[in-house]
C-alpha cells in the first residue's frame, strides 16, 4: 500500500513527483472543486505544481492556498469535494508527501485510499476543451477568523511559540497575537530547512523551558513542519507529554467521552470514557464520525470534532492560550494520574517483515500485550523505517520490565529473519 497511518510519505525522487502527478488526476476523478495546499519544504511547491496538473488534466477546478497548515487546507476544504496537503508533516525536509482530505476535514479513509491506489492505474483525462483551471483562496483568513470566533482569552498572556520553520509559521504567531496574547517567536519564518528536527519531541526542544522561564510565560507552543501537531510546556519550563495534554484539553472542554490510540497512558481511563484505535489520526477521526466528544495522539494531534476532524495544531495552540489565562497549567497537571511510560524507536530496514514474525495481523497497528498492572506495544512506524516500541507500568519497575518484553520481541523476530535486521 502506498498510504500509511497519515497519508503518503517518501523520501524525495523522481518516483515522487511522477506519483504526485497520478494522484492529482486520481483525486480529480468525479471531484471538482479541490483545494490544494503546501508545507515548506524546498521540494513542495514542486510537488503541488504536479498535483494540480495532475487535478487540471482530469478536467477539475483547484483552489489554491499556497503555503499553508494541514488543518488550514483542511478548513477550507469545507468549499470543496475534497483536498491535498503536500507535506510530510513532522518527518526530516528529505521527506516529502501527499494527504487527501474529506470535506469535514477528515482524511481519506482506507476504503477511499484503496479507491485512489486503484485508479492511479486508469487515471481519467479530459481533451483541450474541458481542462480545468485554478484561482486562489484566503484559507488562511478563514481558519484564523474560525478560530478567533470560538477562543477568547480571560486575560493577557505571554506564550512561547516555535514554529519549527513550518507551516504553522504563516498563521499562528499573528493568530495568537490577534487572540491577546504576547507572542515569544522562535523559527517562526519559512526557510524551506528547519532549525530543529520537526518532530515536536522534548529532545528537540532543550532551549524551551528555560525561555519560558525568563520571559515568565503562561505557556509554550510547539509545531511540527505542517502545524497538524502542538506539544507544549507549562509556565514552570516543564514539557508536557502527550497523555496529560489529552487529559489537559478533555478536562478543561469537560468531554467525557475521548477516542486515543493503543499506545496512549493508562491513565486516561481514570478521567474519561476511552475508545482506543490503532496508531494514526486517520483511525481517530474515523471513529469520532461516530462516537467521542474529542480526540487525540499523544504524539500531538488533537481533533476537536466541533472544529474539524483534522487534527489542528493551530487551534489547539490558541485554545492552550485561553486556558493559561484561567488556569495554572502547571496546577492542573500536577492533580492529574501519572504512570510511568517509556517510548523507544529502532530503525530496521523491513518493518514490515519485522512486524509479521512478531505475529502483526497489520504492521502498524502492531502487538499489544497487557496485565493487571502494564503493557507494551510494539508496531511498525507508518511513516519512516523505524518499530516503536511503547510500554507502560503502574510503577517504574514494571514500566522496565514492559520494555524489556517488547525489546525481547524484537529480537526473537530479528534471529527469526536470520540476522538480515541487525
Amino acid at each position: 500500500m502506498l498510504f500509511g497511518s497519515s497519508g503518503i510519505r517518501q523520501e524525495f525522487g523522481p518516483g515522487l513527483v511522477d506519483l504526485a502527478l497520478r494522484i492529482g488526476a486520481a483525486a480529480a476523478d468525479g471531484a471538482s472543486p479541490l483545494v490544494v495546499g503546501r508545507d515548506t519544504r524546498t521540494t513542495s511547491e514542486l510537488l503541488e505544481h504536479c498535483v494540480v496538473a495532475g487535478m487540471l488534466s482530469a478536467g477539475a477546478a483547484v483552489y489554491t492556498c499556497g503555503i499553508a497548515p494541514t488543518p488550514t487546507v483542511a478548513y477550507a476544504t469545507r468549499r470543496a469535494d475534497a483536498g491535498c496537503m503536500i507535506t510530510a508533516s513532522h518527518n526530516p525536509e528529505p521527506y516529502n508527501g501527499v494527504k487527501l482530505l474529506n470535506p469535514d476535514g477528515s482524511s481519506f479513509t482506507r476504503r477511499q485510499q484503496a479507491a485512489i491506489e486503484e485508479a492511479l492505474e486508469g487515471t481519467h483525462r479530459v481533451g483541450w476543451e474541458e481542462q480545468g483551471h485554478t484561482s486562489p483562496i484566503d484559507a488562511l483568513a478563514m481558519h484564523r477568523d474560525a478560530i478567533l470566533g470560538e477562543i477568547s482569552l480571560s486575560r493577557p498572556v505571554t506564550v512561547v511559540l516555535d514554529c519549527g520553520n513550518g507551516a504553522g509559521s504563516v498563521i499562528t504567531p499573528d493568530l495568537l497575537s490577534d487572540a491577546g496574547a504576547t507572542v515569544v517567536g522562535l523559527n517562526c519564518n519559512v526557510s524551506g530547512r528547519f532549525a530543529r528536527p520537526s518532530e515536536p519531541l522534548e529532545a528537540n526542544l532543550p532551549y524551551v523551558g528555560e525561555i519560558v522561564r525568563k520571559r515568565g510565560a503562561g505557556c509554550a507552543v510547539i509545531h511540527d513542519g505542517d502545524a497538524d501537531r502542538m506539544m507544549a510546556f507549562d509556565e514552570r519550563g516543564r514539557y508536557i507529554d502527550g497523555d496529560h495534554l489529552l487529559m489537559l484539553f478533555a478536562a478543561y472542554l469537560d468531554h467525557k467521552r475521548v477516542v486515543t490510540t493503543v499506545d496512549a497512558s493508562m491513565a486516561i481511563e481514570e478521567v474519561a470514557e476511552v475508545r482506543r484505535t490503532p496508531v494514526g489520526d486517520t483511525f481517530v477521526s474515523e471513529e469520532l464520525l461516530t462516537w467521542g466528544d474529542f480526540g487525540g495522539e499523544a504524539s500531538g494531534s488533537w481533533i476537536f470534532p466541533g472544529h474539524s476532524y483534522c487534527p489542528d495544531g493551530v487551534y489547539a495552540a490558541a485554545l492552550l492560550c485561553e486556558i493559561a489565562s484561567e488556569w495554572s497549567i502547571a496546577e492542573e497537571l500536577d492533580r492529574m494520574p501519572r504512570y510511568t511510560l517509556l517510548r523507544e524507536s529502532c530503525r530496521v530496514a523491513s518493518p514490515g517483515e519485522i512486524m509479521a514474525a512478531i505475529g502483526a495481523d497489520e504492521p502498524t497497528h502492531g502487538v499489544r500485550f497487557s496485565d493487571d498492572d502494564g503493557w507494551y506495544l510494539i508496531r511498525a512506524s507508518g511513516t519512516e523505517p523505524k518499530v516503536r516500541i511503547t510500554a507502560e507500568g503502574k510503577k517504574p519497575e514494571k514500566a522496565k520490565e514492559m520494555l524489556g518484553a517488547g525489546h525481547a520481541a524484537l529480537a526473537r523476530a530479528k534471529r527469526i529473519l536470520g540476522g538480515r535486521e541487525e
